[in-house]
C-alpha cells in the first residue's frame, strides 16, 4: 500500500494511539469494560466520588441527570457518586436523597447514590429510629452517607450518633469540614477522636478545613480557606492517614485541587505516599462548571498503578462497585 507522506504519518499516529489504548485496557479491566478512551491526555476512565444533582446554589442553573451523564461522557467518567445535601448550611437548595436514588435507579450502570440525614432532624425511637430512617435508603441502594455537611463540630454528640448508625449499616461517611460545617481545631483533633471512636467506619474527608490540613503550622483561620504557597511538614493529614486506616481523601472541589497544586512537588509525593486511600472527585454541580481535577491529575508524573488506584480503583473497592 503506497500512501502519501501526510497520509502515512496520520496512519502511523492512529495505529500508535489504538495500540496504546488496547495496551492500557489490557492492564486495566475497568478501562476495557467502559472503553471511553476519548483522549489520552484526558486520563481515566474515572470514578468520580463527588457530584450533585438538582439546584445547589442560588443563581446557578440546575443540573439534570441527563446533563450529568453528558458531562461524564465528555470527560471519560465511567461512574459518578451522587451526593444529597440536606442541611440548611450545606447549600441554597436541598438536594434530597430520594432524587439521588431515583437518578441511580434510572442509570444503575453510571450513577451511585449516597443518602444523608441531618443529625439534628426530629425523629422518634432514638438510635433505633435513626437507624431505621437510614436503612430504608440502604435497602433502596444507597452506598454511603453524605455529603455530611452540617453546622456542628465534627465530633458533636449528634454527629457521633449519626456515625454510630453508619457503623451499624456499614456505610462510608463522606464529610465536609470548614469553619462553618464539620468544624474542628487546627491539627484536626476532633477528626482524630471520630476516627478512633469508629475504627470500622470509613470516613472520606473533603472541604477547605480538611485539605488545608495537608500543611503543618496551620492557623485555625485557614481551616475555612484555600492557603497558598509551600506546604509545611507535619500536616495533620499525613499524621491521621498514618494512624487511622479508616481515613480516605476526596480530591474534589477547589479545596482538593488547591491542596495538590499549591506545592506540586509535595503534591506528587503525597499522591504516591497516600495512593491507597485517595479518591478522584470533582464536586460537579452545575452545567458548564470549570473542573480543574482532570488537567491537574494529568500534570503529575505518577506510576500507572498509583494513577489507576486514585482515578477509579480505590472507589471501586471501597464502594463495592461492579467493574
Amino acid at each position: 500500500m503506497n500512501l502519501h507522506p501526510t497520509s502515512r504519518r496520520r496512519f502511523l499516529r492512529q495505529t500508535l494511539v489504538a495500540t496504546a489504548s488496547v495496551a492500557a485496557a489490557t492492564l486495566d479491566p475497568f478501562a476495557l469494560t467502559f472503553g471511553r478512551t476519548t483522549s489520552a491526555a484526558l486520563g481515566g476512565p474515572y470514578v468520580d466520588v463527588h457530584t450533585h444533582l438538582g439546584r445547589t446554589w442560588n443563581g446557578d442553573p440546575p443540573l439534570t441527570a441527563k446533563g450529568l451523564l453528558e458531562w461524564m461522557d465528555a470527560h471519560n467518567v465511567a461512574k459518578a457518586v451522587v451526593l444529597p445535601l440536606v442541611s440548611p448550611e450545606s447549600s441554597s437548595y436541598l438536594n434530597l436523597t430520594e432524587e439521588a436514588l431515583a437518578a441511580a435507579k434510572a442509570h444503575p450502570d453510571r450513577l451511585v447514590p449516597f443518602c444523608c440525614i441531618d443529625p439534628r432532624t426530629s425523629y422518634r425511637g432514638g438510635r433505633t429510629g435513626l437507624r431505621d430512617l437510614l436503612k430504608e435508603y440502604v435497602d433502596q441502594g444507597a452506598k454511603g452517607f453524605g455529603e455530611h455537611k452540617v453546622g456542628l463540630p465534627i465530633d458533636d454528640p449528634k454527629m457521633m450518633a449519626a456515625y454510630e448508625v453508619c457503623d451499624d449499616l456499614k456505610l462510608p461517611v463522606l464529610f465536609h469540614s470548614d469553619d462553618i460545617r464539620g468544624t474542628d481545631e487546627s491539627g484536626l483533633p476532633g477528626l482524630g477522636r471520630v476516627l478512633k471512636a469508629f475504627p470500622n467506619v470509613n470516613f472520606i474527608g473533603h472541604g477547605p478545613g480538611f485539605w488545608a490540613s495537608i500543611s503543618g503550622n496551620l492557623p485555625k483561620a485557614d481551616l475555612g480557606g484555600y492557603p497558598k504557597g509551600k506546604v509545611f511538614p507535619g500536616g495533620a493529614l499525613d499524621r491521621l492517614f498514618e494512624a487511622h486506616s479508616n481515613l480516605w481523601g476526596d480530591l474534589s472541589a477547589g479545596s482538593g485541587s488547591n491542596a495538590l497544586a499549591r506545592d506540586k512537588e509535595f503534591g506528587q509525593k503525597f499522591l504516591i505516599r497516600r495512593a491507597n486511600r485517595l479518591l478522584f472527585g470533582t464536586d460537579y454541580l452545575k452545567p458548564g462548571q470549570a473542573v480543574p481535577q482532570f488537567e491537574l491529575m494529568a500534570s503529575f508524573d505518577l506510576p500507572a498503578d498509583v494513577r489507576a488506584k486514585i482515578e477509579r480503583g480505590n472507589a471501586t473497592t471501597l464502594l463495592k462497585l461492579a467493574e
